[in-house]
């Protein structure tokens, strides 16, 4: 199935961030697209900037600050720099030296996070950071990444360029369940042409957006995939299956996706791919879009130089369950069937919940079939 529309002579862009926010589209299979990205969220800072602009919600010169773990601080810091905002990011434990720099150089500023082992930890102290910040300086415009769905717009050119690409085939999209903007800003659009869309999350064990916080994997540093609180972004509602994976499955999939494609990709891509291998068996009339977040640079100590220790892919399997109390790492899979979660509870009741209201208990019980 030929890829349509390639042009012959490259565009020149104006600011770097229309350069890098269009990924490289690498067959990986007959029934396996991966969408490659620098950046990707530099789609939705983009989007996100020029939203807020155009309602007059901010003004060149403003502050916008947030929290990250990389990829985002990076993108939004882009994109002020692009619209003559100022950037001020409360940076992850995870956020390299290599990210902090660029940051630093396009004029943002970084509060980064003391090490800390556990990254649950590491996200509700970035966040009470940001609000201590915006109370000491008001006029500062929080952005809310995992919960403002301005974030989700940039996302609808993403999805005209993957249908130009792949025109007919029905198709099944795999991306790492981070802050959720860009799977909803993706599938929605993707969606009003092809309902049957298929939307599959990953997520590591010890995420509360699926119901695995009761887990907790010791070597989880897959960054900007899983959540220690509720994001509003993530709509659980457009996804039709979920995988749960440990770091070493994330890691096996990452050294896998080199080894046979030379695809230096981030830990999140590496775990999407692990899913998209057991998707394409099981739903081969599909073709799987994998969503590949990032590079593979700030992964290289921690992953790529421990390559001899990962697990070969090809012996790896989940246990496919139906219900979340039967979660068990290192790989689980489950039909979603998108539902709400938990069931007839709204993404504002979660964030509630997040502040201090009691949580609902996860869903068990089989879920209902797909179309």
């Amino acid at each position: 199935m030929p890829f349509t529309g390639a042009p012959t002579t490259p565009p020149l862009h104006s600011h770097v961030t229309d350069a890098i926010k269009t990924p490289s589209l690498i067959r990986l299979s007959e029934t396996m697209v991966l969408a490659r990205f620098e950046t990707l969220k530099v789609y939705a800072a983009l989007g996100a900037v020029r939203a807020l602009l155009a309602a007059g919600t901010i003004r060149p010169g403003d502050t916008l600050i947030d929290s990250s773990s990389g990829i985002y601080a990076l993108a939004l810091a882009l994109a002020c720099h692009r619209y003559g905002l100022r950037c001020h990011i409360v940076a992850s434990t995870t956020v390299t030296p290599t990210i902090r720099s660029q940051l630093e150089i396009l004029g943002a500023t970084v509060d980064q996070m003391p090490t800390e082992s556990d990254l649950r930890l590491d996200q509700n102290r970035r966040v009470a950071r940001v609000q201590e910040l915006l109370r000491a300086n008001p006029g500062m415009h929080w952005m809310r990444q995992y919960h403002d769905p301005v974030h989700r717009l940039g996302y609808a050119e993403l999805a005209t360029l993957v249908r130009a690409a792949i025109p007919q085939a029905p198709l099944a999209v795999v991306a790492a369940v981070g802050t959720g903007a860009s799977s909803a800003g993706l599938i929605q659009p993707i969606r009003e042409q092809d309902p049957s869309t298929r939307l599959v999350g990953v997520q590591p064990f010890g995420s509360v957006s699926f119901g695995s916080e009761r887990f907790l994997d010791p070597e989880a540093i897959i960054a900007g995939i899983g959540s220690a609180i509720p994001f509003d972004n993530v709509r659980h509602g457009l996804y039709d299956q979920v995988h749960w994976l440990t770091f070493r499955h994330a890691m096996a999939g990452t050294i896998a996706l080199m080894r046979s494609h030379a695809i230096f990709a981030g830990l999140s891509t590496g775990a999407a791919y692990l899913a998209a291998r057991w998707e394409v068996r099981h739903h081969p009339e599909r073709v799987h879009l994998l969503i590949g977040a990032d590079t593979g640079h700030r992964y290289v100590d921690k992953v790529f130089a421990r390559h001899r220790e990962a697990a070969d892919a090809n012996t790896l399997e989940p246990v496919e369950i139906n219900s979340l109390d039967d979660l068990s790492p290192p790989w689980s899979t489950m039909p979603w069937a998108r539902r709400d979660y938990p069931p007839g509870v709204g993404s504002d009741q979660l964030s509630a919940a997040a502040s201090g209201s009691p949580r609902p208990q996860p869903p068990t019980g089989r879920p209902a079939a797909t179309g």
